[in-house]
């Protein structure tokens, strides 16, 4: 399935495909005419029903939609007329993007307390996080490029790392 949108709404419609508003409304418990206002982003879908979508379809280009019109921040999902989403070409920019950010973390002091960090040290700082988030969209596009192609539940790979994160202690 080739998803073009980037909002929830338009992710949403195309996931369901020649599913009717009606049959997938009531798998989710909500009214046809309130999907549709989902879809056509004429109201916002709550938490809730995000979650059980994103549950349903098991789609990690909802997952990224859905957390970036929440919160307006993280990874989007890569649809423009110069990206390549083959899963060799994602790989091979992940690495690129990595390798930047690495060498710029690496170049990048942070020793300083913020109150004595000179102008020029600011922006190799700003510089740096740039690189941090370039490369946080290439790997979350890779993540999903990657389950995707090999049938991989993509909320599975996560609980599997939520898992592990509560197992060594780092989150409750």
């Amino acid at each position: 399935m080739n998803v073009t949108e980037n909002t929830v709404g338009g992710v949403i419609k195309e996931l369901r495909g020649g599913e009717t508003q009606l049959s997938l409304g009531l798998d989710i418990g909500v009214g046809r005419e309130r999907l549709s206002r989902y879809e056509n982003g004429r109201a916002k879908v709550p938490s809730d029903i995000s979650r059980t979508l994103v549950n349903r379809f098991d789609n990690p280009k909802l997952a990224l939609a859905v957390q970036h019109e929440y919160t307006g921040t993280g990874p989007i999902y890569l649809n423009g007329p110069n990206v390549d989403l083959h899963r060799c070409s994602v790989r091979e920019k992940t690495i690129e993007e990595l390798q930047e950010a690495l060498d710029a973390i690496t170049s990048t002091s942070l020793a300083k307390p913020s109150d004595a960090i000179e102008h020029y040290e600011r922006k190799n700082i700003m510089d740096m996080i740039e690189e941090a988030v370039e490369a946080a969209t290439a790997l979350a596009n890779f993540i999903a490029v990657t389950t995707e192609h090999l049938g991989i539940s993509y909320t599975g790979v996560w609980m599997d790392h939520y898992k592990y994160l509560q197992k060594v202690g780092f989150i409750k």
